[in-house]
């Protein structure tokens, strides 16, 4: 593989965004290090002439492509945020079942080429319609898509873990609560807009070469770009990525619909019910069962294997092995911890529930509690040792920052007739380098001061207020939360820009440790302090989410010579709707399941009643809040120690990795466990998604190794129409929930446990 299919690769896999517990690192398919690219250039014949882009600098594009006057088109932004809206309902309810988010920049880049030019060819000259479509018009439809796909995160997380801890709506519904709901998520898909866009020169421009910033996702999605816009070569194969992706998406989408109306032959295999039925119902299969061992044909969890590769799959069906084969059994067996009896029925002996997070404090934990803390210390660990090992980068990116803040403050001063000694000397430091790119922006196509800066005073004072009167908490603890959301943007986009890996697991941990701390001993009541914590960790989190989309927009608006300044409308529209899109679709989801706010009742669960939500951000987010708060809520000491050693374990990995497996030893780097996503399985109170993620990888590396043309073809469409046209499908789902002819009503249960699936 050459170093473009290797960036392409990278990036591409980075799509795939696991959204608070933990992102497991990409597997690296290519030597990246020179940060160099070889591209075939082709043209309308068929001479390919081999040159060498400078991924610093915008890229070469073909020269036959027309002059795009103005790329923000009315039918750019509509199908941007048509594409947007998929990708966040997707998000939602895979959000909800597992923790996964997914990005929607690679979906919204080949969809909205494909949706486009078939606009440009069959529409003329109609005003808003037809017209000739390029390159920048393509960057603006995936910022617009990636705006409107990108508020899902509060939903799997913060908000229900709220409702689950009983401190918001007080006895309502999110129904009831829907104007809170909206408040919420206007803050947060805006406060990080706002703040992280003077940014966009320093992250983009000025250090990106010094600090060696390659951001190999948004880099992947502008070389798709400009490839899929490359004459008449790059045009077939555009048309076969999009037939590929559209045929995926359909087949996804259908398979989940058909599935509810016969789950357990179409959906979940569950071989050891199988075997408990044809074995004139023994009891020692169904103790297999309990522990989530079955088979899921889900597309996503297949597609998101296909983007992550074999390492990280791995590393996920390894850790799901040691907790739900090993160390959970082991639990149980000495009394540390329990299961509860899923039935009364004594043809399904032997079935039990090991996820209960209830009672904590007041009964044995389950084997998902006591597991809990491991997993998220390991997530945390692991993702700050990754952070911390960028040390000179950091200290680089501050220095820099200083030194042009005073050279700003004394260019000023020198406009106004005034000196000062020491904004002059710090500002003469800034790195003066012949390889340092110029904004090739003029100002009149930049994101002008005013706009940023007034954007980010109303959603500052508007946050104060919605969050004093509707959250009860005190401005000073939401200004708090908005540092800590930039706090954890500058590194998170630095660091990821770098590695391609945020620290998506240490940002909402983080806050909400923080948190817990700013409302200890402060005379705040155990229920107020849970809701500050959740309310004020998801601005913080959330916020940073968006300046780290708007970034990544920024790269890719800057490879492809698209103007800032319409980049980020783009997003801001895209972002405008799913203000109101996410809350709708979070009512519609907890309207046809409750349980995803409202857990199910030891009676319910008695009688066989089952979520097909697992909701594990909603409950870490949940169990974190009641250890910070709550005194009569304790981490197990086996759990803790038990954490500590696999923290410690995962740092000195990071270390090892980066310092001494370097040079003739770093081919030895693809051997190492991968730490977050073993974490991640344990978070996960199932393995069933690790068992299809799995499958995902082994075809992605088969495919790879017998077939590498048509995998640089199909390969990424297929994961990204399976992701999306499931994520769909369960929307659907919900539709048909609320209808009365879902497939509680008409369909067969036939092979589920318990019969119910």
């Amino acid at each position: 593989m050459d170093e473009k299919q290797a960036l392409e690769a990278n990036g591409a896999a980075a799509a795939v965004r696991p959204f608070s517990e933990s992102q497991p690192p990409v597997e690296n398919t290519g030597d990246l290090k020179e940060n160099r690219v070889s591209i075939e250039k082709v043209g309308t014949g068929t001479d390919v002439e081999e040159e060498e882009d400078d991924l610093y600098r915008p890229l070469l594009m073909d020269p036959s492509i027309p002059h795009e006057e103005n790329p923000l088109t009315i039918r750019a932004v509509v199908i941007g945020c048509v594409l947007g809206s998929l990708v966040c309902a997707s998000n939602l309810y895979l959000g909800l079942k597992t923790g996964f988010t997914f990005s929607a920049n690679m979906f919204g880049a080949i969809f909205g080429y494909g949706v486009l030019k078939l606009l440009e060819k069959s529409g003329g000259n109609i005003p808003f319609i037809g017209g000739v479509f390029g390159p920048q018009e393509n960057s603006i439809v995936q910022a617009a898509a990636t705006g409107a796909g990108g508020t899902g995160g509060i939903f799997v997380a913060a908000i229900p873990a709220m409702y689950r801890l009983g401190v918001m709506g007080e006895g309502n519904s999110p129904k009831d609560d829907i104007g809170a709901i909206f408040t919420i998520t206007l803050v947060c898909s805006f406060i990080g807009i706002f703040y992280v866009t003077p940014l966009r020169k320093f992250f983009i421009i000025q250090v990106a070469r010094e600090l060696k910033l390659m951001f190999p996702t948004p880099t992947a999605v502008a070389l798709t770009i400009r490839s899929m816009h490359a004459g008449a070569a790059g045009s077939i194969e555009a048309v076969k990525k999009l037939k590929c992706l559209g045929i995926c998406f359909i087949g996804a989408l259908v398979h989940r619909v058909g599935s509810y109306y016969a789950i357990g032959i179409l959906y979940d295999w569950h071989v050891f019910t199988w075997i408990h039925i044809w074995s004139g119902y023994t009891s020692w299969a169904m103790n297999i069962e309990s522990w989530g061992w079955y088979f899921e044909w889900t597309p996503a969890f297949i597609g998101s294997g296909i983007l992550i590769g074999l390492n990280p799959a791995i590393s996920m069906f390894a850790g799901s092995v040691m907790a739900w084969a090993i160390i959970g059994p082991a639990l149980v067996h000495y009394g540390e911890c329990i299961g509860i009896q899923a039935t009364d029925d004594p043809k399904w002996d032997g079935y039990y529930s090991f996820s209960s997070l209830k009672n904590l404090g007041k009964q044995t934990p389950s084997p998902r509690y006591w597991l809990l803390w491991p997993g998220v210390m390991v997530m945390v660990c692991s993702s700050m040792a990754e952070l911390f090992v960028q040390y000179k980068a950091i200290w680089s990116g501050l220095k820099s920052v200083w030194n042009q803040s005073c050279g700003g403050i004394n260019d000023m001063l020198v406009s106004r007739g005034k000196t000062n000694a020491f904004f002059a000397k710090h500002g003469s430091n800034q790195v003066k380098d012949e390889n340092v790119v110029e904004d090739p922006f003029p100002p009149e196509q930049q994101v002008k001061t005013w706009m940023w800066a007034l954007g980010l005073l109303v959603t500052l004072v508007a946050a104060m207020i919605i969050f004093h009167f509707q959250w009860d908490t005190h401005p000073g603890l939401t200004i708090l939360a908005v540092i800590l959301a930039f706090l954890f943007s500058f590194l998170a986009i630095q660091i990821g820009a770098v590695t391609d890996t945020t620290p998506l697991t240490a940002r909402p941990k983080a806050s909400q440790l923080i948190f817990g701390g700013a409302t200890s001993h402060s005379g705040y009541s155990v229920e107020h302090a849970q809701k500050i914590n959740l309310v004020a960790g998801a601005l913080a989190s959330g916020g940073a989410d968006m300046s780290t989309a708007l970034v990544s927009d920024f790269r890719t608006g800057f490879l492809i010579s698209t103007p800032p300044i319409k980049q980020w409308i783009a997003q801001s529209i895209g972002s405008f709707v799913s203000v109101w899109l996410g809350p709708g679709l979070f009512v519609l989801f907890t309207s046809a399941y409750p349980c995803i706010w409202k857990p199910f009742t030891d009676e319910e669960e008695a009688a066989g009643a089952h979520c097909p939500f697992l909701v594990p951000s909603v409950s870490a987010w949940a169990a974190v809040a009641q250890a910070v708060t709550d005194p009569n809520v304790s981490i197990p000491l086996k759990s803790g120690i038990f954490a500590i050693v696999m923290g410690v374990v995962s740092i000195i990995q990071v270390v090892v990795r980066h310092f001494w497996l370097v040079g003739e030893r770093e081919k030895y780097r693809k051997w190492l466990p991968n730490w977050g996503a073993i974490a991640l399985s344990w978070v996960i109170p199932a393995p069933v998604f690790a068992n299809a993620a799995l499958l995902g990888a082994i075809i992605a590396a088969l495919w790879r190794k017998y077939n590498m043309r048509t995998w640089d073809i199909y390969g990424y469409a297929v994961a990204a129409g399976f992701i999306a046209g499931e994520g769909l499908g369960g929307v659907v789902g919900a539709i048909l929930t609320l209808a009365g002819v879902d497939g509680n009503t008409y369909g067969s249960m036939i092979a589920c446990p318990v019969d119910s699936c």
